[in-house]
């Protein structure tokens, strides 16, 4: 029997401390569809309260890749239900000022944004930092290191990625794990833009109150959305550095065709 894709509000996990949460399982690969229950993503789950434990636990997620850096994780560590194993993976180790990893410290600064951000500066610096998810030596280690545990025999249950807010560091871990699963471009881009959708409800007041301080809007949008620039620059980055996604999974991350065989046996159902 053929298996329907999986509209996104059924992957969506309706967490109220944990926002931007979403399984990849039910989207569309050649040949089937990504597994359901296996692998999540969302953002920081640092705020996740025991109401909302209750709900990740029966999810069956035993594994959290966490992808943000040391001064993100200080003090605002994952709250995550008893026994939920947490690998630390510090995508931009390398580059500490990848503006990724500074949007929560340039949105408590307001005053800074015009001066950082305007003039059309930081959508430069998210296609700059979706380009050092591809190439830096820390983002290149981080990643091997996730597909690494993704297709590890020996883990079991589910697992879950984040960053942040769960679009940058995240988005390009979720558009390399789909395009080596076998989805096509469309599809890849389709999840990494409903991320756009899922953040709304979150962001809307923390917009209102900044621009009540006299911020612009058009300076946080930016960097408080996706956009197809920032998808575009990662994909161009991959082909200028490797050719293909297989050709980064093998000469940038060091994955072998066997392992490339065993992530898609494991999480490709399938039609």
């Amino acid at each position: 029997m053929t298996r329907a894709p999986i509209p996104e509000t059924e992957r969506r996990i309706p967490l109220a401390s944990a926002p931007n949460m979403r399984e990849l399982g039910g989207i569309p690969v050649a040949g089937g569809m990504i597994r359901r229950g296996q692998l999540f993503r969302s953002a920081s789950l640092a705020k996740l309260d025991p109401v909302d434990q209750a709900t990740f636990a029966e999810l069956g997620i035993t594994t959290v890749f966490d992808l943000r850096t040391a001064a993100e994780r200080d003090g605002a560590e994952d709250q995550l239900p008893p026994g939920t194993r947490t690998v630390w993976l510090d995508v931009v180790a390398d580059a500490p000022d990848n503006v990724a990893a500074q949007i929560p410290e340039l949105i408590a600064h307001p005053d800074r944004l015009q001066d950082v951000l305007g003039g059309g500066a930081a959508e430069r610096y998210l296609e700059d930092a979706n380009r050092a998810f591809v190439s830096s030596s820390s983002a290149l280690a981080a990643y091997r290191a996730l597909f690494l545990e993704l297709l590890d025999p020996a883990r079991t249950g589910a697992a879950l990625f984040h960053c942040t807010t769960g679009k940058d560091r995240t988005g390009w871990a979720a558009t390399a794990f789909l395009l080596l699963c076998g989805a096509d471009e469309a599809t890849v881009r389709a999840d990494y833009l409903q991320t756009n959708v899922e953040l709304a409800p979150v962001l809307a007041p923390m917009i209102a109150a900044l621009e009540a301080q006299g911020v612009e809007a058009s300076l946080l949008r930016p960097i408080l959305e996706v956009r197809d620039s920032y998808f575009d620059a990662g994909l161009a980055e991959m082909r200028a550095r490797y050719g293909t996604i297989e050709d980064y999974a093998r000469d940038g991350l060091g994955l072998s065709g066997h392992q490339l065989t065993a992530l898609r046996e494991r999480f490709v159902v399938a039609a």
